[in-house]
Parts: C-alpha cells; sequence; structure tokens
C-alpha cells in the first residue's frame, strides 16, 4: 500500500530526495505520491518535517 501526503505539507521537497524510486512529485499544491510507483519503504514519512506522509 502506498503513502499518502496530506495538505499539512508544506512543499520543502525533503520527502522527494529521500523517495528510492521517484515516486514523488509536485502536484498542484503539495508533494504527491505516485501510488504505482510507490513500493512503501516508509523513507518519505521518516524524513517529513511536518508528519504530513503516512500509510493510505
Amino acid at each position: 500500500m502506498a503513502r499518502v501526503i496530506s495538505d499539512e505539507c508544506v512543499a520543502c521537497g525533503t520527502c522527494e530526495g529521500e523517495c528510492p524510486v521517484g515516486a514523488i512529485a509536485m502536484g498542484a499544491s503539495h508533494f504527491e505520491v505516485n501510488a504505482d510507483t510507490c513500493v512503501d519503504c516508509g523513507a518519505c514519512e521518516a524524513a517529513c518535517p511536518v508528519g504530513a506522509i503516512s500509510e493510505a
């Protein structure tokens, strides 16, 4: 199951750099996880400074 990024995201980009498979990209207002690419490793969740990433 892929991770999801909530509206609490401050668009800092930290998660994007931590994703080993490149599943995170900037969306319309905050970063988003591509569920088809995500391997559910949790690296992005651990790196998020505001706790905006969680399991779907």
